[in-house]
């Protein structure tokens, strides 16, 4: 990593968190993502859900076939547990490398979770055998039961669910996905090594407040919900503390006003865009820029057990607003529009395009 006073040169980052989406979508919200980030761990909530190779390796031409030409960026597929699937089918996607891990949604938990986990004790033959393969399980960590408050779901999640999953698979390597709070924080970092967590860009900028601020902002509505501010700052101090277990996932999840703006409007926020950029101002803010290449480019890498990138980005010391929204053609063809993290924001960071 090399530091000077107007710029910041890194070894190239990866996103161990990704929503893509697909359609049309997709080939709009690609382009940010492939041209920043070297990998992407791609997450399988599509309708329907990625559950069989074949869907896997479907949906991996499409992210290919829309990346922009001399783009060097690898997917890694992710399967969508849930109660029905075969271990069998499981573990043979896994050696065939159609699935590079398994995503864990508790039922109804997010977008598109409706097919998840609903008895976590009924995919006990699946855990066993993601344990003796060495398959990665990556886990949107929360409790759906509705008498549980929506800001408490992650904190019970961890206490009810994840601890006995724990001692029933101690050799399950684990990431619990975009965590939120202060006790999960303390959670991750007092386990082994084998559990890691990532944190988004958005839950390093915002708390709950956001999502009311003059009124409902639906663009700063995401699962899980941003929390309090002690948990924010809880989370800015893991990202910046150089532990190897916390590293970048930007959960970046695009979704068009229509589905944001709607009386049930979707979770889920598109960072995508300047997502590098807004980690960047978090770790200058918390004075350790010099921390930013390890959690962005190394400690993910390391847990999944991948090289190290070789390619190298740089960003420079130069401002720019983020602009208020992106088009994207819609099933009929009319444009459609989708609010970036940050939009109409400056920050002080700029991506110089130019990969060395």
């Amino acid at each position: 990593m090399k530091i000077t006073q107007h710029s910041i040169t890194l070894r190239q980052p990866d996103d161990w968190h990704l929503h893509l989406r697909d359609g049309d979508v997709l080939k709009a919200v690609i382009t940010p993502s492939a041209t920043v980030f070297r990998r992407a761990v791609v997450m399988p909530n599509l309708q329907p859900p990625i559950t069989t190779v074949e869907q896997a390796n479907i949906y991996k031409k499409n992210i290919l076939k829309a990346i922009p030409k001399g783009i060097s960026f690898t997917p890694l597929m992710t399967a969508y547990l849930t109660d029905q699937l075969s271990p069998i089918d499981l573990e043979d996607g896994f050696h065939k490398g159609a699935f590079f891990a398994a995503k864990l949604y508790p039922a109804n938990s997010t977008t598109n979770s409706s097919d998840g986990i609903t008895d976590l004790s009924a995919i006990n033959p699946i855990l066993e055998s993601m344990e003796r393969i060495g398959m990665p399980l990556l886990i949107h960590g929360e409790v759906t039961d509705p008498e549980i408050d929506i800001f408490d779901r992650e904190c019970f999640f961890i206490e009810k669910k994840l601890q006995p999953l724990l001692k029933l698979f101690p050799n399950l390597r684990i990431v619990l996905e975009h965590i939120t709070t202060k006790e999960a924080v303390q959670f991750v970092e007092s386990s082994n090594n084998l559990l890691a967590a990532t944190i988004t860009p958005h839950h390093l900028h915002i708390n709950r407040n956001a999502m009311f601020f003059r009124g409902l902002n639906s663009d700063f509505y995401c699962l899980p919900v941003a929390k309090r501010e002690h948990h924010r700052l809880a989370l800015r101090r893991a990202a910046t503390s150089g532990k190897a277990c916390f590293f970048l996932g930007t959960d970046s999840a695009p979704h068009t006003r229509m589905f944001k703006e709607s009386s049930c409007g979707c979770a889920g926020i598109f960072n995508a865009p300047y997502a590098l950029e807004s980690y960047a101002e978090v770790f200058e803010q918390e004075g350790c820029i010099e921390k930013l290449e390890p959690f962005a480019s190394e400690f993910g890498a390391a847990f999944y057990g991948l090289p190290l990138n070789e390619s190298s980005i740089t960003l420079v010391k130069r401002s720019q607003i983020v602009p208020d929204y992106f088009e994207v053609k819609g099933p009929t063809n009319s444009p459609q529009r989708i609010v970036p993290f940050h939009a109409g924001e400056k920050l002080q960071w700029t991506i110089s395009r130019e990969l060395s």
